[in-house]
């Protein structure tokens, strides 16, 4: 009988011990997470910056070849109109350059399309994603 009631005892004593944590397991385990979350939140921020610098060159991309094709419409009933123009607004902040090299019987237009970051009005080069060009002939 007594060797039962120290038994029981025993147990209930190594039941208390590992029913919790003790403050230096908390610590070491905050300290991990801490450790381990510091890089992951690094790589997160990266890959949103990444994903919209991808949304805005993809934007900039179909702007710009609906630019041009609309551009490609007009020029076979007035190829002689100068298709220049500078800072156009396609789609909010969107802007647009068109050049046109006025060639007599080919023309090359080219349409550079981007993002405007400082909200300036104004397309600066380090703003432009996308350049498209193309050749239009006289019909």
């Amino acid at each position: 009988m007594h060797r039962k009631l120290t038994r029981q005892l025993a147990n209930m004593a190594s039941c208390r011990r590992t029913a919790g944590f003790t403050l230096t397991e908390v610590v070491v385990a905050s300290g991990l997470l801490i450790i381990a979350i510091v890089p992951i939140l690094r790589a997160m921020t990266i890959a949103h910056i990444n994903s919209k610098s991808i949304e805005y060159k993809t934007h900039s991309l179909i702007l710009a070849q609906t630019k041009l094709n609309e551009i490609k419409a007009r020029s076979v009933h007035s190829y002689d109109t100068l298709f220049t123009q500078e800072n156009i607004s396609l789609d909010g902040a969107y802007l647009c350059d068109v050049t046109d090299d006025s060639g007599d019987q080919v023309k090359t237009i080219t349409v550079s399309v981007g993002y405007d970051l400082n909200d300036s009005k104004n397309l600066t080069t380090d703003e432009i994603e996308v350049i498209l060009s193309t050749l239009i002939a006289r019909r």
